[in-house]
């Protein structure tokens, strides 16, 4: 068995199975038209699927035959379906023409999953379990793994998965080809801010007679900048980022509200415990300082992505055993992005590995980032990304626990 070579002849067919996905990008949860191409891949291959109810999810199972044993272990493989509400901008000869954009990548994790499971229907002999393939929609800020969850995904082979591994291209930042990940924690965990600012409007020549919410929320804007350095470490950072302001109709009036929302990002439970009061001590102080009330919503979005040591490391000896020691490395620090797939981390050890895909010529330290109407991704990396995945999960049962062991 040799899972490389199979995949690098299977090249064609998953670029073209990845360019077709990116013409058609969906937003959210409803990908109608991406479960039916994914259906149509997976068509023939011995799988039990299942799709979900409350979104377009597809879940696969596949049994391995070379099971030993009374009880067989599972191990679960993860890509995400969904596209951002981003018009294209790279000019490709397959740009999606709809408005939206997979501009982060999940048109590959879906096109390397479906090569994933035909290499592993094809090695059904090497396979001591079940293989779950969890094709999920609504990643990006929709809960899809949370739902998926909630509709049994995790025991979709009639047992609780024993471990869960994910992957992520990154269109910048990463070598092209290169495998990365860490223990423990690797994505922080997010919340959206959402802040109005009630004052009394009036005429811009005459601020004295207003409640002015503009000047109050700029000062809020900035102090929130100031209030993460001061209050938490700087080795367990708190990043806050506004991205949303809207404020008056005219530029000579004073409007009676104003509202701005941010993105607040970090990496420790401590710190993620924390910074709702510290938000709220802050702006509630400031609204008061300027005689204007203040909405503060702090919606908590996403729980770190954290993996399991163990995992983490059996992943990384994996990607070295298939394609060669230089094509891992250990990332030295947690990245800001959040992910959805921490759900699943949070009930099955696992491990979240991205996948640098940065086009050859560009450089990757300068290239436009994921979510970038402009970022653009290498497809010839699919193989290596079907092979990992197709790896882990026959590693990994090779390795499991027997049932004897687990009964002791």
């Amino acid at each position: 068995m040799n899972l490389l070579d199979d995949a690098n002849a299977m090249t064609g067919d998953l670029v073209q199975l990845r360019r077709s996905l990116h013409r058609i990008p969906e937003v959210g949860l409803d990908l109608p038209r991406t479960q039916d191409v994914v259906l149509d891949a997976l068509a023939g291959l011995p799988l039990e699927i299942h799709t979900g109810k409350a979104t377009t999810s597809v879940t696969a199972v596949l049994r391995g035959t070379g099971v030993t044993g009374t009880a067989a272990s599972t191990v679960l493989l993860r890509a995400d379906m969904d596209a951002l509400p981003v018009v294209e901008q790279t000019g490709l000869d397959f740009a999606a023409q709809n408005g939206a954009m997979h501009g982060c990548g999940h048109d590959l994790h879906t096109a390397a999953l479906v090569g994933a499971a035909q290499l592993l229907s094809r090695h059904r002999d090497h396979l001591a379990g079940d293989v779950v393939l969890m094709f999920q929609p609504g990643e990006e800020g929709w809960d899809g793994a949370a739902r998926m969850i909630d509709e049994g995904v995790l025991d979709a082979s009639g047992r609780r998965a024993d471990a869960a591994y994910g992957l992520h291209v990154f269109s910048s930042q990463q070598r092209n080809g290169t495998f990365f990940s860490r223990p423990g924690t690797l994505l922080a965990a997010s919340y959206k801010l959402s802040v109005t600012v009630r004052g009394e409007g009036g005429h811009g020549s005459s601020p004295s007679t207003a409640r002015d919410p503009v000047t109050a929320m700029a000062e809020m804007i900035t102090s929130m900048q100031t209030m993460v350095t001061r209050t938490f470490d700087v080795f367990d950072p708190v990043v806050v980022t506004v991205a949303r302001v809207r404020a008056g109709m005219r530029h000579n009036i004073i409007p009676d509200d104003a509202t701005f929302e941010a993105t607040v990002r970090c990496y420790s439970a401590r710190t993620y415990d924390a910074v709702p009061t510290a938000l709220r001590r802050v702006l509630d102080g400031i609204a008061a300082a300027h005689r204007v009330g203040v909405d503060i919503e702090v919606t908590a979005e996403f729980p770190m992505t954290v993996n399991d040591i163990d995992e983490t490391g059996f992943g990384a000896a994996t990607v070295a055993n298939l394609l060669g020691e230089d094509r891992y490395e250990t990332a030295a620090h947690p990245l800001s992005g959040s992910e959805d797939f921490s759900y699943v981390l949070q009930e099955v050890p696992g491990a979240f590995i991205g996948l640098g895909a940065c086009m050859p010529d560009n450089d990757p330290a300068a290239a436009p980032m994921n979510h970038s109407p402009r970022a653009e991704f290498d497809d010839s990396v699919l193989a290596d990304a079907a092979t990992v995945y197709a790896g882990l999960a026959i590693a990994r049962l090779d390795h499991a626990p027997s049932p004897e062991s687990d009964a002791r």
